[in-house]
C-alpha cells in the first residue's frame, strides 16, 4: 500500500469538499417560479405539492416572499391556512388589527381568510417562507 503524506491527504480532502459543495448550489437554480405582485416584493413558488398527514389538509406546498427594504404587501385575505417563518431580515406584520415584529427565525400561523399585511421597514432584504396547508 502506498503511503499518503499530509499534503496529499489535505489535497484529497479539499477536492472532496469542493465537489460536495458545488452539486447542491447547481440544483437550486430550477424548480420555482417568481412573480412580482407588488413593487419590491417577489413571490417565489416552489414546484411540487406533497400529501399531508395533518387531519383536515390534503397537501402542503412552499413559497418564499422576498421583500426589499421599504416594500410592503397589500394585505389580501389568506387563501388557505399556512405557517410563516422569517428566514432572513425582519418584518413588521399587521394581522387582524394586531401588530408584531417578526425577526429572523420567528414563526407564526394564519388561517384561511386572515387579513395580514407585511412591511419591510429595515435596510436589508427580508424573506418570509410560507408552508401552505391546503384542503
Amino acid at each position: 500500500m502506498n503511503r499518503i503524506d499530509r499534503r496529499s491527504a489535505l489535497g484529497i480532502g479539499l477536492a472532496a469538499a469542493s465537489a460536495a459543495m458545488v452539486k447542491p448550489a447547481a440544483a437550486q437554480t430550477t424548480g420555482y417560479k417568481d412573480e412580482t405582485p407588488w413593487p419590491g416584493v417577489v413571490v417565489r413558488a416552489y414546484d411540487g405539492e406533497t400529501s399531508s398527514i395533518i387531519p383536515g389538509f390534503k397537501s402542503v406546498s412552499m413559497r418564499d416572499i422576498i421583500m426589499q427594504p421599504g416594500s410592503k404587501t397589500m394585505g389580501p385575505p389568506m387563501m388557505n391556512a399556512m405557517v410563516c417563518h422569517i428566514t432572513e431580515g425582519e418584518l413588521r406584520v399587521e394581522q387582524e388589527g394586531k401588530t408584531f415584529t417578526a425577526k429572523k427565525n420567528f414563526v407564526w400561523t394564519c388561517n384561511k381568510d386572515t387579513k395580514e399585511q407585511a412591511y419591510n421597514d429595515g435596510n436589508v432584504v427580508a424573506i418570509m417562507r410560507i408552508t401552505d396547508l391546503k384542503v
